[in-house]
């Protein structure tokens, strides 16, 4: 199994920038690719960007694409998305996902297998 724990949600203002963290523990050898998806009330999970662990691969939704960075620290099983210049429309609870599957596509959530237990971020106009 694995076990994600995803952190550093918060309140910021439109414009400004926050950094997610998702920690991973358990047989991480079985994850090909982490992603990032937010899901706001009465919406469906959107998917955010994706890394590939193979090679560290990124894919971004080309609505924060230019603005959003997943990066990661293989030493800490720690992975990370840098978010600025967030907007209003923005505001989610986000969620880090383990994907199992040796291929994509990666933009569903029925690819992910775990989760974190999400984190919120609220930014206002």
């Amino acid at each position: 199994q694995v076990q994600l724990v995803d952190s550093g949600g918060g309140l910021v203002q439109a414009g400004g920038s926050l950094r997610l963290s998702c920690a991973a523990s358990g047989r991480t050898f079985s994850i090909y690719t982490m992603g990032w998806f937010r899901q706001a009330p009465g919406k469906e999970r959107e998917f955010v960007s994706a890394i590939r662990l193979s090679d560290g691969s990124t894919d971004y939704a080309d609505s924060v694409k230019g603005r959003f960075t997943f990066s990661r620290d293989k030493a800490k099983n720690t992975l990370y998305l840098q978010m600025s210049n967030l907007k209003p429309e923005e505001t989610a609870v986000y969620y880090c996902g383990a994907s199992f599957y040796a291929t994509g596509p990666y933009r569903s959530a029925a690819r992910f297998g775990s989760w974190g237990q999400g984190t919120q971020v609220t930014v206002s106009s």
